[in-house]
Formats: structure tokens, sequence, C-alpha cells
């Protein structure tokens, strides 16, 4: 075989198209539950931790419906003991007979969890702190009294008949040897789930990684993992933990809780429907998250940033000319999410200096003009040109290419006396002005 036989060979084996979804898991994490994994929604757990957040009764309701209605596996709500409102709200919850089932968030301690179950929920996700920090500065206490009282609240939550969640708290900045003792033994007496917190938000995706895989050897039971946003790792790190044999991840509409938050839901869709669409569009109301979204950034008065995931006014905006081209010929040249799957639509900005004759051609075509495509390349740089002295809205160009065409659909008019010296006279855009005669 000759040389450029050769080089044409590895060519075509390596541009070979291929049906697998490169953006899938990877066949060599085994463990992974990226194709199986499950929402816990903690928009009113978490969320009521966010600055702005105050969800009286009704808002909670109207929440949790809405998040329910999306297909979210689990809601989280408030500890029944961190004030009387929150346990008459938790009640009034867990009365509404949502699929989802509802879980509420208490401390590792017996007096929690007697009031937890008294609520109708239908687990409870018991946390204490297990980082040297927390030990120290927050409970005060060490690692026998965090077991001891483990066990004690876990067989009673479990003696009731519902779920039970043990979850260290500040996991990555916790002693592993303690973390994975900790954990076996919950395992043992026959937890629903042990939780991986990283309530800093210090973790990366390659500590996560690691700490699930190890973790999995340890437990049978299944893995939660909450992840906060601080050094902005947490879609990722869902995601990585997913890949390492999680099955649970935490999340919050809009990403709302404690300082900077959570994992979005909004977010994690976005990178979840790249990896397993199917999955993914077969269990959740994709295009319910806008509304969601509104109904949250409504009640906590803050606005959607303009690069949020899915929902960013900017999310399917395309402005450069060469994006616009070939979005126009095929859409997956520059979106690898469809804005259909969620109920929104891709945008064209066209009314900018960046703009190229394609999307002028499709604005034209959009307005029922006819034009050539030189005609359109001609009207673009007039475009192009106003654009250069100040900024554009839609209306701008739409005047320009109507005038533009209307310059060329009006008819001339013929000299009333022939032989005169008029010109013909061009009564386009409601002007009259002299026009070179044109000689036969």
């Amino acid at each position: 075989m000759s040389e450029n036989n050769e080089f044409q060979s590895v060519t075509e084996s390596t541009t070979a198209p291929t049906t697998s979804n490169p953006y899938g898991p990877n066949p060599a994490d085994y463990l992974s539950n990226v194709k199986n994994f499950q929402l816990i929604d903690s928009t009113l757990r978490e969320g009521e931790q966010f600055a702005n957040a105050f969800f009286d009764t009704e808002k909670k309701i109207e929440i949790a419906r809405a998040l329910d209605d999306f297909g979210v596996d689990y809601i989280e709500l408030t500890s029944p003991v961190a004030s009387e409102q929150s346990r008459k709200d938790c009640e009034a919850i867990c009365k509404l007979g949502l699929k989802a089932k509802i879980l509420t968030h208490i401390r590792c301690h017996m007096d929690d969890a007697k009031v937890a179950v008294e609520t109708g929920v239908d687990g409870v996700d018991v946390v204490i702190g297990t980082s040297k920090f927390l030990r120290q500065y927050s409970h005060g206490k060490d690692m026998n009294y965090i077991a001891k009282s483990a066990v004690e609240v876990i067989e009673f939550v479990k003696s009731k008949g519902i779920e039970i969640r043990f979850s260290s708290e500040d996991s990555f900045r916790s002693d592993l040897v303690d973390l994975l003792n900790i954990y076996k033994t919950v395992d043992k007496i026959g937890v629903n789930r042990v939780g991986i917190a990283d309530t800093v938000g210090c973790a990366n995706p390659r500590q996560v990684y690691e700490l699930i895989r190890t973790l999995k050897s340890v437990v049978s039971c299944d893995i939660e993992c909450h992840f906060h946003n601080d050094t902005g790792c947490a879609i990722a790190n869902a995601y990585t933990a997913l890949e390492g044999g999680a099955r649970l991840i935490d999340v919050s509409v809009l990403g709302i809780g404690e300082r900077n938050g959570i994992t979005p839901l909004g977010g994690l869709m976005a990178r979840m429907i790249v990896a397993a669409p199917d999955y993914v569009k077969s269990k959740y109301k994709l295009h319910k998250i806008r509304d969601i979204e509104n109904l949250v950034a409504d009640a906590v008065e803050v606005n959607i940033p303009f690069n949020n995931p899915i929902t960013g006014f900017c999310a399917f905006t395309h402005k450069a000319g060469i994006h616009a081209k070939a979005i126009l010929a095929n859409p997956s040249t520059y979106e690898i999410l469809d804005p259909h799957d969620f109920g929104m639509k891709r945008y064209i900005h066209f009314a900018n200096r960046l703009t190229g004759w394609n999307a002028i051609k499709s604005r034209v075509d959009q307005l029922n003009l006819n034009l050539t495509d030189d005609q359109i390349k001609e009207v673009t740089a007039k475009i192009k040109k106003l654009g250069d002295v100040r900024p554009l809205n839609i209306d701008d160009v739409d005047s320009i290419i109507k005038d533009f065409h209307a310059e060329l659909s009006t008819p001339l008019l013929k000299p009333v006396n022939k032989g005169t010296d008029d010109d013909n006279i061009d009564i386009s855009n409601g002007h009259v002005s002299k026009k070179a005669k044109v000689t036969k």
C-alpha cells in the first residue's frame, strides 16, 4: 500500500459517521448512572436559605405542584422544627397527594426526628457535619458521638416505615477514613441513601469522581450528592458524580440556596439531555422549566440571568454573520441543545453591524419581500453602515429593507412631453428626484 493510500485509509476510518452519542456516558464508567438518575428538588428547603427567599404557604404549594408536574422524583422541605409555620407547611404539602415523594431535612437528633415523622413525609434526610471545621466550631461532637446518634435516629425513622438518608456535611473537607467508617456503619443498618455534601463548594470534578468511586466500594445503598456553586463547579460536579456511580442529585430552581446556591435544575437538565436525551425527555417535562423559573424568580424578586442555560434571553440567540448562515442551514452547527425540546425558539439577531446577508435574507423572507441575493447583499451593506454609527433595533433594519425594496419596485414616470430635457422622475419613498435619462 502506498503512503497516499494509507493516509486515505486512516482518514476515512477516523471520520466515519457513528450512531453512538459522543457526549453520552463513557463506557469505562461501568458504575455510571447518567442514564438512570433521580432529582431531589430542594427549592423549598435549600432555596429558603437564599437571601431573598420568603415563601408563604400558598407560594410553597404552588411551587411544589409545579415541580411535581415537571417530574422531579423528590421534593425536599425545610425542617419542621425550624419554625411552627415550617411544620404546618410541611404537613400541608404532604396532604397534596403529589406523585413526587416528600422529604424533610433534619439534624441528626432524636428531637428533630420525632417531629419529622409525624408530619406525613415520605422520607427524612438526616445531616451532621463531619469536617474538623464543623466538629470544632458548629456542633462540637466527635465521630463516636456522630456514629452513635446516627444509628439511633436511623433506627427510629426506619421503625416508622419511611425512607431515611444519612449525609455528612462538608464531606470534601472531612477525613476520608472517618467518612467511610460512618457510611459503612449506616449502610449496615439499612439506610436508603447516603449523602455527599460539598457544603462550601470547594470540590472539583476529579475529587468528586474519586470519592464517589471509593464510596461505592464501601456501601450497597444509593448515593445522593449535594453541590454548592461557590467556585462554579456545581453542574460539572453533579454530572461527574453520576458518572462515578451516584444516583441522586440535589437541585433547586435557578440554583437558589445558601450564599450563591447549589446545582440549578435547568442547568443540570441542559447537561443531562446532551448525555442521555431519551431518558431525560421520557421522564421530565422540559417545556415546563421556563414557567417554573419565572415562578421562583418572581417569588424571590430576581431576574433570570441573560446567560442562564435554556431560559436566558440570549440562550438561543445567534448574532455573528458566519453563525447565522450556518444556523439557517443546519441548527446543529452552533447548537448542542434544541430549543424546541424546552418549548423555546432560536433567534437570529440581525439588527447589528456584525450581521451577514444570510440573516438579512431570512428577515426579507419573513417580511414577504422579493429581493435577489445581490440586492440583499446591497441592503446588508446599508445596514452595516448604519450599525457602525449607532446601535440598531429591528425597526431600524426593517425600515432600511422596506425602503430599499420600495425604491426597486416603484416604477419610473415617463416625461409628459417627449423631446424635453426633463429627466425621468423617481417617486419612490415619497420623494421626487431626477433620474438620468436612459438612451435606447
